[in-house]
């Protein structure tokens, strides 16, 4: 048994980094908890202890900061692509137990969600409160390979919940047992780790991987499973919550509006239903909950940054990439080269726009200029560029119906911008002015208090 695996141990190493907000203070569950956690960008790991009408705890904004979760994946800037890319290539196997503390308590009967769960209604328009941080568990029914990804779940009243369920392999698995009047067995797993956060990032129809595998392979040991009890699906041993249920076939509620990704309502469509059957969990158990829709988007950013940048490194030079907070993590995307010939920044555009219909704007930089730092990336377009020259635009191309502004045609106009600066002689007059020996000096020698 590895009792390291999962929230709780993450609350411990969160604890002893100095990262965990306490608040002791009773909150609302309607606005005002997902309020606290705005506040703080969804970048601060909160445990609240007391939720207005509730005997649970809850935990939220636990993986939205950049270099927190680093330290939870055990990983480091300069090698977290080549981590994320070796537990591809290489996965791992689990490992299946009799049982775990998720067993200690199953709930089959009279299951009303609203009452047993303090789940949180977020903003204004809001058609009900949600599910935010869940990771939807099915299993492919001819590969028998396990699928995880993180869905949204509007609460309908007592054991329902509509799933919006928008990925082609979901959906087309799911429309195909909806033909033969059959259900789709899921599972929603709440109270993970990082690393369970991460596998789910990991594109299934991309690479075909079992997303459980690919876990193993990120933790260096093989994650511990057990079986559910209603439902023919593995799911976390050290977890908090598991929901298990089927999305059943002919069933549809409207779902929505729900405050999206870039901070407007998405719209209102009917969505499948998921009847839950029945509730594992701890005692005591640990209501985990992400203000939408940031924390989660930070590990997709990650992995799209691997996606990038294998696609740039075809082309160019490429030093690093970064899929940014501003874009939500997929829109916008900046990326450093190291510059061999005139060209490279086109060059560099043309790949990093192909690379995924999502992505909007990018911006190419040379190495000297932090792609991590937006006063940075300001001053290279500033000072290395002439719109004329240097901003590339793609008009009419497909984008995401995530991004609202794409609504207005249903297309969108792609944008790069080439802030490399030139070769040869005239890349003199772009030389950065730099103090010798001092470019990054150790302020706490002469401030030793300072943080």
């Amino acid at each position: 048994m590895l009792e390291r695996q999962m929230l709780r141990y993450t609350l411990e190493e969160l604890r002893s980094m100095g990262e965990l907000l306490v608040c002791d203070r009773e909150v609302n569950s309607e606005y005002e908890l997902g309020a606290v956690l705005k506040y703080f960008r969804n970048k601060r790991p909160i445990l609240f202890n007391k939720v207005k009408g509730s005997t649970l705890k809850g935990a939220g904004g636990l993986y939205g900061n950049r270099e927190i979760l680093y330290k939870l994946l055990h990983i480091n800037h300069e090698n977290r692509l080549f981590k994320f890319m070796d537990a591809i290539a290489n996965p791992k196997s689990y490992k299946v137990v009799d049982g775990g503390p998720v067993k200690e308590n199953i709930i089959r009967r009279n299951i009303d969600l609203p009452k047993i769960f303090p789940i949180p209604k977020f903003q204004q328009k809001d058609s009900s409160s949600f599910i935010t941080a869940g990771v939807l568990v099915v299993k492919d029914p001819e590969t028998g390979k396990y699928f995880t990804s993180i869905r949204r779940f509007q609460v309908n009243g007592r054991n329902q919940l509509s799933a919006l369920i928008a990925s082609s392999k979901l959906t087309g698995d799911f429309l195909k047992l909806e033909k033969e009047n059959k259900p789709l067995e899921v599972a929603i797993v709440l109270g993970y780790d990082a690393l369970f956060l991460m596998a789910s990032q990991i594109s299934s129809a991309t690479y075909g991987v079992d997303k459980y595998q690919i876990d193993s392979a990120l933790r260096g040991e093989p994650l511990e499973l057990v079986p559910c009890e209603t439902v023919d699906l593995l799911v976390p041993a050290y977890c908090e919550i598991v929901l298990e249920g089927r999305i059943v076939p002919g069933k549809r509620e409207m779902e929505g509006p729900f405050g999206e990704l870039m901070g407007y309502y998405g719209g209102v469509a009917p969505h499948p239903i998921i009847e839950v059957d029945a509730i594992m969990h701890r005692d005591d158990p640990i209501f985990q909950i992400a203000f939408p829709c940031r924390e989660e988007h930070l590990s997709n950013g990650l992995i799209r940054e691997v996606e990038l940048y294998n696609q740039l490194k075809n082309q160019v030079n490429v030093i690093d990439v970064n899929v940014t907070e501003g874009g939500g993590y997929r829109f916008n995307a900046f990326a450093s080269i190291d510059k061999q010939k005139e060209g490279d920044g086109k060059s560099a555009i043309i790949a990093a726009l192909g690379s995924n219909k999502d992505l909007k704007q990018v911006v190419i930089v040379d190495g000297d200029v932090d792609i991590f730092d937006l006063q940075d990336i300001e001053w290279a377009i500033t000072t290395r560029t002439q719109g004329s020259q240097d901003f590339v635009v793609i008009p009419g191309a497909l984008g995401s119906s995530l991004e609202p502004s794409h609504h207005l045609r249903g297309i969108t106009d792609k944008v790069g911008i080439d802030a490399t600066k030139p070769l040869g002689e005239k890349a003199i007059e772009f030389e950065r002015a730099i103090i010798p020996g001092h470019e990054n000096i150790d302020i706490s020698r002469y401030f030793p208090n300072i943080v």
